[in-house]
């Protein structure tokens, strides 16, 4: 079943995930469980799960539908109004607390380095925030000196000959099974360096909020994260303040 999104209901606030898994491997169960638990997404029925109608739930449950798919299984995201049966406001409580629910570790896909590219055009989602941030940083500081950046919507965009998409669903390099952009970046051109590694992992506790390093500075990071994007609308001023603070948080990890 394809994992495209459909759209039954003009700027629907929900979107859902409908998915049938097959009978093995019997880990795949509890692979979709703690993905659809660490995403805060809420059961509407067995097989059904519901998120906010945004870029970011879209790609979640995108995500989610291709490993699902990957493993035989069936799966449909699709964006929808309730017309009986529950309020907005009730389901709205209900994402809140699956929220605060504990989340399950997460971990970094092996890769093997490849050669690093020169002068692409790296393509982003639009409004960019932690993971994209700090990508783009990673891309410009340490794998492509002269890449420029393009930022485009989460939805109808077809990428051009030459381009390089990042985090963003079905891109070149994005999210691969419990790993954050960044991590795979490091991990695709063997950037193995001890303070990119502690960088990488407090991306990756701000991104996939499953605290799995729990490193002091992560609170810290995700705060001026939040105030970059407070306070800058454009993009690219975005990147450009992050860079900075990335620039920083990487002298500091060198020094010790």
């Amino acid at each position: 079943m394809d994992d495209s999104i459909e759209s039954p209901a003009q700027g629907a606030p929900w979107l859902l995930l409908i998915h049938r898994l097959p009978p093995k491997p019997d880990y795949l169960r509890v692979k979709v469980r703690r993905r659809l638990q660490r995403i805060g997404a809420v059961p509407l029925k067995n097989t059904v799960y519901v998120l906010p109608n945004n870029d970011e739930s879209l790609e979640d449950f995108q995500w989610l539908a291709r490993a699902i798919a990957d493993e035989g299984g069936e799966a449909t995201v699709c964006e929808a109004t309730f017309v009986e049966g529950i309020r907005d406001g009730q389901m709205e409580e209900m994402i809140r607390t699956q929220e605060e629910l504990p989340r399950a570790p997460r971990t970094a896909p092996p890769g093997a380095p490849l050669q690093a590219p020169r002068g692409r055009t790296w393509v982003t989602r639009e409004g960019v925030k932690v993971d994209r941030i700090a990508s783009a940083w990673l891309i410009r500081r340490f794998i492509d000196p002269q890449a420029r950046f393009t930022f485009v919507s989460a939805k109808g965009y077809d990428a051009q000959p030459g381009e390089l998409r990042f985090d963003m669903f079905g891109g070149d390099y994005t999210h691969e099974g419990e790993a954050c952009t960044f991590e795979v970046l490091l991990a695709r051109f063997g950037l193995v360096q001890p303070a990119l590694r502690r960088v990488a992992e407090i991306v990756h506790d701000i991104d996939c909020k499953d605290e799995k390093y729990g490193h002091s500075e992560t609170d810290g990071i995700a705060g001026l994260m939040e105030g970059i994007a407070a306070a800058h609308a454009d993009d690219a001023a975005r990147l450009a303040r992050g860079a900075a603070m990335m620039d920083d948080l990487l002298a500091t990890f060198e020094r010790r």
